[in-house]
């Protein structure tokens, strides 16, 4: 029998990795551009080759976690993340910096997923609520790596930093190794009909294209953040990684507020209005000349796309249990497939536009967002009424 309590530190741990990996490359993208001497689309296709590293991973752990299990998995993919964190901060050559950005990309899909997948496994009640509070611990480590960089970079080189973070690694590997994690719930084999099936449920497909333009858009400003502070208001580049903190600060604070607020106020509401939070964030960025506007814009946004991930995977897991892996996994290769897109195109248009107005994606995401969750709320409730 596993301990609760720990399981759930464990996955806390796990999703604080991914939370280093998918901030780390939009905070060191401006030295990166600066050390290989690339242009924006150059740095444009290595966040997506990240995002395709992610969705690669997405892709295949919700199989595997419901046929074999948790242990392993979170074992191989968080040796794999402490090598690769090292080498994206040590590598000489572009070229193997591409790959090590998709294999570190693949490695923190499977960890995202599967610590989502296995909180959502070991909450009888209240997915949404514990599904925030695990992303806390994302957004601390997301605000981590802009915080420490802006705090270090006078000190040391951004190599020496990142090859520091990485080495944190070894304490969730250790951990994993240690506990004992639910059984496979599909130990006898993978029901390939029934997790097939799933590919036909319009809900599980809605809530899919719902995480596409979230993840999208959470990938593109952490990924654009610090170079449209550096390009548009013209701060210095150390700053400029520094002040991407307030966007991770907002997703923390506003997360640790929705682990109560998801137990008293129903998940849609919470939704539709942060939703709402996060078009004013916008709007205030795209329109702001001066750090007086940026900041609390970047703070709004992170704040308001908060809720999203875990609302949305609270419904899913709520619907789907018996295969709750492999419905994570449908669920979260539709948000990479965005989360691939979005950031690519921002810096193909920021090469040409300015990313000010590549940014204008932002808001227009947002109102998708908000017409494609009435529309499966609305799917939902004719479903139960009948």
């Amino acid at each position: 029998m596993y301990n609760r309590k720990l399981v759930f530190t464990a996955a806390c741990l796990g999703i604080f990795m991914f939370g280093i990996i998918l901030t780390t490359l939009g905070s060191i993208l401006p030295f990166i551009i600066e050390k290989f001497g690339i242009d924006k689309t150059s740095a444009g296709s290595l966040m997506a080759l990240m995002s395709f590293g992610i969705l690669t991973g997405s892709l295949v752990f919700g199989p595997i976690v419901d046929r074999y299990g948790y242990k392993a998995l979170l074992m191989i993919c968080s040796a794999i993340i402490l090598i690769g964190l090292e080498a994206i901060a040590y590598s000489p050559y572009f070229d193997l910096l591409r790959i090590t950005v998709f294999i570190v990309g693949f490695a923190g899909g499977v960890i995202n997923g599967g610590t989502n997948a296995l909180v959502a496994d070991i909450s009888d009640s209240g997915k949404s609520a514990n599904l925030s509070i695990l992303g806390i611990f994302f957004g601390v480590g997301a605000i981590g790596v802009p915080l420490l960089l802006g705090s270090l970079l006078k000190y040391f080189s951004y190599e020496n930093i990142m090859g520091g973070v990485g080495v944190f690694i070894v304490i969730p590997f250790i951990l994993f190794g240690t506990l004992r994690f639910p059984a496979p719930k599909q130990a006898q084999g993978f029901p390939l009909k029934q997790g097939l099936s799933l590919l036909s449920e319009l809900p599980l497909i809605l809530f899919g294209m719902i995480l596409f333009f979230q993840s999208g858009m959470e990938i593109t400003i952490a990924s654009w953040a610090s170079s449209f502070f550096k390009e548009e208001l013209l701060i210095d580049a150390n700053k400029a990684v520094l002040f991407l903190s307030f966007y991770w600060m907002g997703i923390m604070v506003a997360r640790l507020v929705l682990g109560y607020l998801l137990k008293k106020i129903s998940p849609a509401i919470v939704q539709f209005s942060s939703m709402g939070i996060a078009l004013v964030g916008a709007l205030l960025l795209i329109f702001s000349r001066s750090l007086a506007l940026a900041i609390p814009g970047l703070f709004l946004i992170g704040s308001g796309l908060a809720a999203a991930f875990p609302v949305i995977l609270g419904y899913v897991g709520d619907r789907y249990p018996k295969l709750s892996g492999t419905a994570f996994s449908i669920a979260f290769v539709m948000a990479l497939t965005g989360g691939m897109i979005f950031p690519y195109f921002t810096g193909v248009a920021g090469q040409s536009l300015g990313l000010r107005h590549s940014f204008i994606a932002t808001p227009i995401s947002l109102v998708c967002q908000a017409i494609l969750f009435w529309i499966v709320l609305q799917k939902i409730r004719v479903k139960k009424n009948r």
